[in-house]
Parts: C-alpha cells; structure tokens; sequence
C-alpha cells in the first residue's frame, strides 16, 4: 500500500483544516517545497497536493507551487482542486502533475470528466468521492449532492476509472480514525479498483489495517503535521514495502 502524504495550500503556505471547514484554518509551514523534500528525505516517493484556494474558486490557483516541487523532487504529485476545465488540467500536467483528481467535475459535468479519462487514461486521471453521510459533497466540501458515494464510484469505475481517493469529511482532521467500514464496503461491493483511503489518519497501527482491506493507497495530512505518526515510522515503513 502506498502512503501518500498530503500538502493542502492556501495563500501559497502549507495548511490543514477540520472537516474541510476554511474557517479552521491551521498554517504548518510557509513553505509547501521545504516539506515535500522533507517527504522526499524519508524515502516517500507520492504527493498528494490539494489546491484549496483553487477549490473555491473553481480554477486552479497554485500550479506555481506544483511547478516547485514537481522540479525540485523526483516525487510523482496527484494535483486536485478546483480543476474544472480543459484548461486547468493543461496547466496542472504542464507544471508536472503526475495525476489529477476530479471530484466536483465528475458531478456537475461528467461528460467533459469522462473525455480527460479518455484523453489522458486510467492512470492518470483519479476520481475523487469525498462524501458526508455517504452523499458526495463537492466544490470544496461547501456543498453536498444527492448523490451516494457508492453508487457514484461504481458509476465511474464501470467506465473505466481505476484510482478512486474517498475521502469520509466526518473523518476529515478528526484523528479519530478513518472510516474502515466505508472501505470495506466499497471494496467488497465495487469491485476491481484502486482505493485510497483518505481522511481521519490517526495513528501508524492504522495503516496495515487498511492494507489487509485491500486499500492501494493511504492519505496521510494532520497526523503527520500533529506528530500522531512521525517520519522515522514512514521511513521504516516505506524501507519494509521494498
């Protein structure tokens, strides 16, 4: 299973928030390239990097920001956030995005998701099902869609997605746990896909628990940033997956 360290950005600085609320705003450090390299430093080899300013605004924002750590580490970044048009996702892969998640695009125009995945492939194009009481919510968390999450990601996966990230906003920078139920639903019910499981990361000894369900990858943020899970245990843990 792959563990995936997140770096959300708001004003071009390194934050984390609660259950997707900006009013809980909480800056790690003002510098997003410093902590990539310090992934990097530990062996970690994915990024997950979430542009919330862009998720607000419905286009992305921070691609300079990608464009930095995309040229400075060797690390492969999954870029999401606000990415709405044929646009963005140019500036997204022409700044180095290894993937690209879409989320609020799949509900509000699929056909247009639909046609990045077959431009661009499986492999690079992630479906991103963040859902609060199992309905999708999308344009940054701020709103809630009458679609079930597991209805939607058997939709897309029937299409051809494979990379699914669902994120549990109750979870979201909880520490509490993630939602080990939800996954396991999905993927006793979906079918063949690659989960990662995001939101409420608390603790390591979660970690091969989502392993043994079958989850590809782990989004790890405020557990890391709050010191629940420290370097030195993703160090080892990367350096036992070779």
């Amino acid at each position: 299973m792959r563990i995936i360290p997140a770096i959300d950005i708001i004003n071009g600085q390194c934050v984390r928030l609660t259950k997707g609320d900006y009013s809980t705003k909480k800056v790690y450090n003002e510098n997003p390239l410093e902590v990539a390299k310090m992934f990097e430093g530990v062996g970690i080899e994915h990024l997950h990097v979430v542009d919330l300013d862009g998720a607000k605004a419905q286009h992305i924002i921070n691609h300079k920001i990608l464009e930095s750590i995309a040229t400075n580490t060797n690390l492969k970044v999954d870029f999401g956030g606000g990415l709405k048009s044929d646009a963005d996702l140019k500036i997204a892969f022409d700044s180095g995005a290894h993937q690209v998640t879409g989320g609020s695009i799949a509900v509000k125009n699929p056909t247009q998701f639909l046609n990045w995945l077959d431009t661009f492939g499986t492999d690079k194009i992630i479906l991103g099902a963040d859902c609060l009481d199992q309905k999708i919510a999308i344009q940054g968390w701020q709103e809630e869609s009458d679609k079930e999450v597991i209805e939607f990601i058997k939709e897309f996966v029937s299409k051809g997605i494979s990379y699914v990230i669902c994120t549990d906003i109750s979870k979201d920078g909880m520490l509490q746990g993630p939602s080990f139920d939800l996954y396991e639903t999905i993927l006793n019910t979906v079918g063949p896909l690659k989960l990662i499981a995001s939101g409420g990361i608390s603790a390591f000894e979660e970690l091969p628990k989502l392993a043994e369900l079958g989850c590809e990858g782990v989004i790890i943020g405020k557990a890391i940033y709050e010191g629940n899970i420290s370097l030195k245990q993703l160090e080892t843990y990367q350096l036992n997956r070779q």
